[in-house]
């Protein structure tokens, strides 16, 4: 029964929301899973497994400002690294108090170890910085360096030509051997009657969650339609201002809860998160998708979703509800992904398992 560790990244729920069919895969193959995160990344994962250990591990807190979120982060580099030493420190303090056979990190640099089986799991094999190629190709060296200190690359996507994440997960430039693992999503297709016109998921760092919010809630008021907005906060937030009784609000839904909703949704209106685009397309769910201003990663993927004909999308100082309906109205949506690309992933964990138990029988 291998032991794993799994930890995913806390910015955003996406990171959190995309381990859990892996997870999930982990225990029915008989792994004993333990988890680490906290924060609203805690939160989620204890409402998903609620039986499983939840270890705290300090996440990266980090925040986009108002302006270009490209600065905002530039000026964050100094606190990112140091909790890429302080996760690696972590890491160390605990192996030495308990043996993992494996580790597997989203987006999380620091957590690999000598002494265990240590897997990277990203989309982003080239990060765009908004500052050019040249700044991009030094960033997609420097996540290289680390990259190479973990023994498997984990990416979810597709490895051909036919891929949701284009140049992130596919640079021109790759030194890596990636294992993709096709589309990661923790829903089901399922049929529900119509219960919602619009559907809104909000989600993201801090401040420009709360900025679309309050900018939805105002476009909302006139709209006859029947909306439920779900805040993306694990955790009870009461909206203060009134609203008409066709608009339900929740501050977070567990992933049955989602799959009924999605089901039953006519639109939805969402970030271009990556994770949420795998959500959509496994449920074939037509969006417009919001992305977060001066989030370079979701402006290039709600442009490539838009080229592929997935999804359109509004900037979000552009946005208007009418904008936006007649937009998705007039849209060819376009559903190019099988059932098949969303469960490749279950041979990734089964080659895992294997490599962890045949390394078990020769250390014993």
């Amino acid at each position: 029964m291998p032991r794993i560790l799994v930890a995913p990244l806390d910015w955003g729920l996406g990171h959190a929301t995309r381990c859990v069919p892996l997870i999930g895969e982990l225990r029915e193959r008989g792994c004993e899973v333990v988890l680490a995160a906290d924060g609203p990344t805690a939160r989620l994962l204890a409402q998903e497994f609620p039986d499983l250990r939840l270890l705290p591990l300090r996440g990266y807190g980090i925040r986009y400002g108002k302006g270009l979120a490209v600065l905002s982060l530039l000026f964050q580099l100094p606190h990112i690294f140091r909790t890429i030493r302080y996760e690696h420190k972590w890491l160390q303090q605990l192996m030495a108090k308990e043996r993992f056979d494996c580790i597997i990190s989203d987006n999380r640099p620091g957590l690999y170890h000598p002494k265990a089986y240590s897997v990277y799991l990203t989309h982003q094999l080239l990060i765009r910085s908004g500052f050019g190629p040249g700044a991009d190709r030094l960033l997609q060296l420097l996540h290289a360096r680390y990259i190479r200190r973990f023994n498997k690359l984990w990416v979810p996507d597709l490895p051909g030509n036919l891929n949701l994440a284009g140049l992130l997960s596919h640079p021109l430039t790759e030194k890596e051997s990636p294992r993709y693992l096709g589309l990661l999503s923790r829903l089901r297709p399922a049929v529900a009657a119509s219960r919602y016109d619009l559907l809104i998921l909000l989600s993201g760092p801090e401040p420009q969650r709360t900025l679309l919010e309050k900018h939805l809630l105002y476009q909302l008021q006139p709209y006859k339609g029947t909306v439920l907005l779900v805040r993306g906060l694990p955790r009870e937030e009461k909206i203060t201002i009134p609203l008409p009784s066709n608009i339900q609000v929740a501050a977070h839904l567990t992933a049955t809860q989602l799959q009924q909703v999605l089901a039953g949704a006519a639109l939805v209106l969402c970030r271009s998160g990556y994770t949420t685009l795998m959500d959509l397309l496994r449920l074939r769910k037509k969006a417009v998708l919001i992305p977060t201003p001066g989030q370079t990663e979701q402006e290039y993927l709600a442009r490539h979703a838009e080229e592929l004909q997935l999804f359109p999308f509004l900037k979000q100082k552009e946005f208007e509800l009418n904008k936006a309906l007649e937009l998705a109205t007039d849209f060819p949506y376009h559903h190019p992904f099988t059932e098949e690309d969303f469960e490749q992933y279950t041979g990734a964990v089964d080659e895992l398992v294997s490599e962890l138990n045949a390394a078990s029988r020769t250390n014993s």
